[in-house]
């Protein structure tokens, strides 16, 4: 029982001695500063998203983990340009098969409903930008409709 005591004793001395070499030399480069609060780093509502943006991407932390709000605005923006993305992708396919097939007009007509729909995105995004909705979903835009009946039939 006296060597585990005198075991004990050695190593809180070995402790507290490496402790004060530690501190004396300056070799500790103490704690990490802190993330004040408040240092929030939502995605950009002016531009469609890039990897970065996820990267950049911070929270603010509340008692119980991060701030609810936050965390549903950025997934409901990441999940607008998704679908953006996804239907605008769609339509630049449909564009080259009509060009590929040798459909000119239909591949006009696509691309200005292509252009039509980014210039009508553009001001969403700025919409939104301006008045955040805390609970409203932005409405996708719809690449695929097509405003004139003429499109798709060949003449």
């Amino acid at each position: 029982m006296t060597l585990l005591y005198v075991l004990l004793g050695a190593l809180v001395v070995g402790a507290v001695a490496f402790g004060v070499a530690v501190l004396v030399t300056g070799s500790d480069p103490g704690l990490a500063a802190d993330v004040p609060e408040g240092s929030s780093v939502p995605l950009p509502g002016h531009r469609p998203l890039a990897e970065q943006d996820f990267q950049a991407l911070r929270f603010d932390t509340g008692l119980r983990g991060y701030r609810m709000s936050q965390v549903d605005s950025a997934l409901r923006r990441a999940a607008y340009d998704v679908g953006y993305k996804t239907e605008l992708v769609a339509v630049l396919e449909a564009e080259v098969a009509a060009l590929r097939e040798g459909r000119q007009d239909d591949a006009d007509e696509l691309q200005k409903a292509r252009l039509a729909a980014l210039g009508e995105a553009d001001k969403r995004v700025a919409e939104a930008a301006e008045e955040p909705a805390e609970d409203e979903t932005p409405e996708p835009v719809d690449l695929t409709k097509k405003e004139d009946s003429t499109v798709g039939e060949r003449s």
